[in-house]
């Protein structure tokens, strides 16, 4: 794996992490009755998603790139 798509994986993971967090702050304030809080977390998270399928799309890309538009599949 490339440099460029293993950087583009952590950073796919890093946002995922950011959203789940998000989405625990928002479930936590929801339960709170805290809607207007829980909603802007929601919406953070949704940002941090966005994110993240970027990063993966990239990572693809990269991937393509680096190894043509074969897919390799385990224990082949």
């Amino acid at each position: 794996m490339s440099k460029q798509a293993a950087e583009h994986h952590h950073k796919a993971a890093e946002h995922h992490e950011h959203a789940a967090r998000h989405h625990r702050e928002a479930a936590a304030h929801h339960e709170e009755g805290n809607h207007e809080v829980a909603a802007h977390h929601a919406h953070t998270a949704q940002g941090h998603l966005h994110h993240a399928t970027h990063h993966a799309t990239e990572a693809a890309k990269q991937h393509v790139e680096d190894h043509g538009n074969k897919a390799k599949t385990a224990g082949a």
